[in-house]
């Protein structure tokens, strides 16, 4: 199934820069200021696809929409969700697993137990640490992949394969395939929403959420809630000499040129598909900023994800109460989202490099660095279950919980984590997906899956999704560079044991 070819950029050199210089010099307001802003970002001309319709289904869907939550620094599976006596057993003692291990950046250290304690939640008895533990009256809606694996220890490459099935760049992320696959609910909203952490951004920023060689108009849009300009480039800077008025000129000119061009190339869809991408962003000045206002949630919302604290600034040190602030925000802000259209949310946490860190990268102290994140994380995700599933919207919202990859038994220093690609934890909840179900299991250390000649890996889980959603994984494909290209690259297949 070929929806489309990619298109080669033969404009010349010159062309397309007497343009760019036409377009930049040419208005205000968005038709000047962000329009411009957006072509030089990825190019008046870049080699894109036409926009085409949504692919559409390939049988009765289960879900319409997904959040990913993306732990960013790899999140340690075993001081989170997957209980391992042997760690408690052994703590302190010499790690053999029985094989050569080389680690990331450390040589192994001694087995190492989870600093928090262990207890059970929900009528599945799902054994969750301290620091999750606001999650346990949700485990009942949730399935945990404890098998997952990977195919590196390096933070960018592993973050490309759980973002877009690939390890490299030039492959476009989950988000944009769905967007690809079924179109827009929301003619006002874009399909894709990106809410990176505050902080910054994961490794290889946009890439993630790229397009890639889908039309730009798939890509992820950013949104930054809790910023004064949550939007980049929406609404003209304060002082400016754009008004009404110069906005309305000013692309009515663009307008008139824009056909005028595109009337002489009448198989060359490009423009059109930027067009389009930028009539969405002059809709969004009206609907997006409603979307984003959170101050007019009941205060019981409030109160369930956390933000009745009243606090207005924080401390220098990472703190638990700052970490709530921040990801229950941006999942309410999701939840918005959705209500109003948009059909795949994804939500960052932990990516701040900076000493001492603030990610989920523990190689220095995970006591430190996981227990804030991690009930921040626990916090807002909870409550985004519980706030879905009173609305009815949890049986059509699947929510994916992510990370690069996972952490060793063993102890680095005395306090840290090493990377740990060769076995980590994915969950599922919502649209169609069991509740109270682990599937797949990691060996007695959470070292390696128990069995190792059958894993999960992140195709599995991009296939189960795609399915969920009323998508055939190996259908959803486009041609490029020869290939029959699709999300799950030439593996994957549908997890059918945890869907409902």
């Amino acid at each position: 199934m070929n929806p489309f070819s990619g298109m080669p950029n033969n404009l010349p050199l010159g062309q397309a820069q007497n343009r760019r210089d036409f377009l930049w010099r040419s208005g205000g307001g968005l038709g000047g200021i962000a329009l411009a802003g957006m072509l030089g970002r990825d190019g008046v001309l870049a080699d894109t696809a036409a926009t085409r319709q949504p692919v559409g289904l390939h049988h009765v869907p289960r879900a319409k929409r997904v959040i990913q939550l993306f732990m960013g620094g790899a999140a340690s599976h075993l001081d989170l969700f997957d209980y391992k006596p042997e760690l408690l057993k052994r703590h302190g003692q010499k790690w053999d697993p029985g094989e050569t291990i080389e680690l990331f950046q450390s040589s192994p250290g001694n087995t190492f137990k989870s600093p928090w304690e262990w207890s059970q939640h929900g009528q599945c008895s799902k054994p969750l640490t301290s620091i999750v533990s606001e999650l346990g009256q949700c485990v009942d809606d949730i399935t945990f992949i404890h098998n997952v694996v990977g195919k590196t220890g390096v933070h960018s490459q592993a973050t490309y394969l759980q973002s877009t099935g690939f390890q490299r760049p030039g492959f476009p992320g989950m988000g944009a395939w769905v967007s690809y696959g079924l179109g827009s609910l929301n003619d006002n909203l874009p399909t894709f929403v990106v809410l990176p952490d505050h902080r910054g951004y994961a490794s290889n920023g946009p890439k993630n959420w790229s397009s890639a060689f889908l039309p730009a108009a798939h890509q992820g849009t950013t949104l930054f809630p809790g910023r004064a300009n949550p939007i980049a480039d929406l609404h003209p800077p304060k002082g400016s000499f754009v008004n009404p008025e110069s906005e309305t000129d000013t692309q009515s000119l663009l307008a008139k040129f824009n056909r005028r061009h595109a009337a002489t190339r009448a198989t060359d869809s490009r423009l059109d598909a930027r067009i389009k991408s930028y009539e969405l962003a002059a809709r969004m000045q009206l609907s997006a900023p409603e979307a984003l206002d959170i101050s007019g949630e009941p205060s019981h919302i409030k109160r369930l994800y956390g933000l009745d604290h009243n606090i207005k600034t924080w401390p220098k040190e990472i703190n638990e109460i700052e970490e709530i602030d921040y990801f229950s925000r941006k999942c309410v802000v999701a939840r918005r989202l959705l209500e109003r259209g948009v059909r795949f949310v994804q939500i960052w946490s932990g990516n701040d490099n900076g000493f001492p860190r603030r990610n989920w990268d523990s190689h220095e102290d995970i006591l430190r660095d996981h227990g804030p994140l991690a009930r921040g994380m626990a916090r807002g995700t909870a409550a985004l279950i519980l706030d879905l599933k009173q609305r009815g919207m949890l049986d059509d919202t699947i929510i994916l919980w992510t990370t690069e990859f996972g952490r060793m038994p063993c102890a680095q220093g005395s306090k840290g984590r090493d990377h740990n690609p060769f076995v980590f934890t994915n969950w599922l909840a919502g649209g169609g997906i069991k509740g109270g179900v682990t599937h797949g299991e990691s060996d007695q250390w959470g070292f390696r899956p128990a069995e190792r000649s059958n894993p999960t890996a992140c195709h599995d889980i991009h296939a189960t999704i795609l399915h969920q959603l009323g998508i055939n994984h190996e259908q959803l494909t486009v041609r490029h560079d020869g290939i029959d290209r699709r999300l799950t690259d030439v593996h994957g297949h549908v997890i059918q044991e945890i869907l409902a």
